[in-house]
């Protein structure tokens, strides 16, 4: 929204909100920017074509799959620094089996570290702690399920390790500003 001062000033009609990514309003669509216009570019793809596309086309990409357009701009999860670290194998196999009851202890068990080192050389390569990336990852997880499928959000918060479907929300709203509910009301298939 670098501009947005000089659209309110030629446009007064319009509304201009800088405070997030994109706007779709009928025909119209605009974005705070390069990048964020990527992830318009993305939403688009999604509404024509569905999640499995779009979730192609950012992979493609290297994108985030989904930044919704109210959220501010900022990054779902942040770049590694040293992504070929050995914390890498680690975030790989938590990946593949996110259900299952990780605790720092275990990843660094994994990773053949103490926790504490464990911990530090996850924040060098990540630049966020590993408790905060499990519970990135786990609601990354969750809105696939809620765009792709209809299972209850017991069932979902158990598929991507949280223990409870409060617990699901609570992380859920902490990171998407929305309800895991009205996500899958927003962005679920149709």
């Amino acid at each position: 929204w670098r501009y947005g001062q000089t659209m309110r000033t030629r446009y007064p009609a319009v509304q201009v909100d800088e405070a997030s990514l994109y706007h779709m309003h009928n025909r119209i669509f605009t974005s705070a920017g390069s990048a964020a216009g990527i992830d318009l570019m993305i939403e688009i793809v999604r509404q024509d074509y569905g999640p499995d596309a779009a979730n192609s086309v950012a992979r493609r990409i290297v994108m985030p799959a989904h930044r919704n357009g109210g959220q501010a701009q900022f990054l779902e999860r942040p770049v590694a620094i040293r992504p070929n670290s050995e914390i890498g194998p680690v975030l790989d196999r938590v990946r593949e089996d996110i259900k299952q009851p990780w605790s720092i202890a275990l990843m660094a068990k994994q990773a053949a570290m103490s926790r504490r080192t464990f911990e530090r050389r996850f924040i060098e390569a990540t630049g966020q702690g590993p408790g905060d990336w499990l519970a990135a990852e786990r609601v990354e997880a969750a809105k696939d399920l809620l765009i792709r499928t209809q299972q209850p959000m017991d069932d979902i918060a158990a598929a991507v390790g949280f223990g409870s479907a409060h617990a699901l929300r609570h992380h859920f709203r902490a990171r998407v500003a929305l309800s895991p509910t009205e996500y899958r009301r927003e962005f679920g298939e149709k």
